[in-house]
């Protein structure tokens, strides 16, 4: 399975850009609990790791399991249903051995492993409706049982993640228009539909998220705090922030005004003790990772490659809009990761996973 490689073709800028991103994540989580950032740290020494160790396996051979890959990330979600642990009126983690995991993170990279090689194998034929169905049918079981969660926001993201796969997989343009001709009066109709009040399309928290959105200052108090709080956050921050981990009455953060800040609104910390210099900083680190990742898609030696890597800069820059659009109030409340900052170690180890399999693409790069 190891090959013999170049150093020279080793991609240590996004090593070094992914490391960046990373710790200012675990600075911002020092600052917002302090008692989580040895174990975000201890996330980043495992995902590292991880990373470096699969970056000189060859994915070729990795992705000739992808059945199994499947079937097992089948089995964990259900695991999740079955015995899952319930926090928050949301059942999405599993204890095994005192090790408590979110398998909707894992995924997002088992699927994408899984949707590269299958496209591999059926290459010649994106342009048919059997393989396009085929695709369709395989990609239904996991994102049911990730909405079944209850979790939205992650069945979004994969969802579009499950778009841009079939986009770089070949799939005719026809095709592409005719979903969005379907799909965008559709939205409309759902949104419609899902502001009504007795409606059961979506959980009741999910459509006090919309409404809050919408109509914050009736929900100022409610669905709305964390958001309004956040943007306060990030605007008292202005230029240069009022300085790491600082003791200000005034700061949002000290004042408890948003729960759980680690989290989804991490954004909202850095924003604040940084200012805009290093709320941009984030977003021009998520954008350049994100870059690096489509070069190495451009350059990849087969169809696989090419939806690894650009499915990881899909990731990371699909899933870093939507969390700092959320703590910026431009979307309704997701509850989704900012990639590399939020806390969390499945989060933090899954993308440095995928990181690892973009590096072993870029390593087997056409010269």
């Amino acid at each position: 399975m190891l090959r013999h490689y170049h150093i020279k073709d080793y991609d240590f800028k996004l090593i070094i850009l992914v490391v960046a991103l990373t710790w200012i994540g675990i600075f911002a989580i020092g600052s917002a609990q302090e008692s989580l950032q040895s174990r975000q740290v201890a996330g980043f020494v495992i995902g590292l790791f991880l990373m470096v160790v699969l970056s000189l396996f060859d994915y070729s051979i990795i992705l000739r399991f992808y059945w199994i890959l499947y079937v097992a990330n089948i089995i964990l979600l259900e695991l999740v249903r079955e015995m899952g642990v319930e926090r928050g009126g949301a059942q999405r983690w599993l204890n095994v051995f005192g090790i408590q995991f979110q398998p909707s993170e894992t995924a997002k990279i088992l699927l994408l492993l899984f949707f590269a090689q299958f496209i591999l194998k059926h290459k010649d034929d994106m342009d048919s409706l059997k393989v396009i169905g085929l695709c369709l049918l395989l990609f239904i079981p996991p994102i049911a049982l990730i909405y079944k969660q209850p979790d939205m926001s992650t069945s979004i993201m994969v969802a579009m993640l499950f778009c841009v796969i079939l986009f770089v997989g070949g799939i005719s343009w026809k095709y592409i228009i005719m979903f969005l001709a379907a799909a965008i009066p559709t939205f409309i109709i759902l949104l419609t539909l899902v502001l009504q009040p007795d409606q059961d399309i979506i959980e009741d928290f999910q459509q006090r998220r919309i409404l809050a959105w919408l109509y914050p200052e009736e929900y100022a108090t409610t669905e709305a705090y964390q958001q309004l709080n956040s943007v306060t956050a990030i605007g008292s921050g202005m230029l240069y922030g009022k300085g790491y981990n600082n003791n200000e009455s005034s700061s949002v953060k000290n004042g408890n005004f948003i729960s759980e800040p680690q989290t989804d609104f991490i954004y909202a910390v850095i924003g604040e003790e940084f200012g805009f210099v290093g709320g941009c900083t984030v977003i021009v680190l998520l954008i350049l990772i994100s870059f690096e990742c489509i070069m190495v898609a451009r350059r990849a030696k087969d169809i696989a490659g090419t939806i690894i890597a650009a499915g990881i800069a899909a990731l990371v820059g699909f899933q870093g809009i939507i969390n700092i659009s959320v703590a910026t109030n431009v979307i309704p409340n997701t509850g989704i990761p900012l990639p590399f900052v939020s806390y969390g170690l499945t989060s933090l180890v899954s993308l440095y996973i995928g990181v690892g399999f973009v590096l072993n693409v870029r390593l087997q790069c056409k010269k």
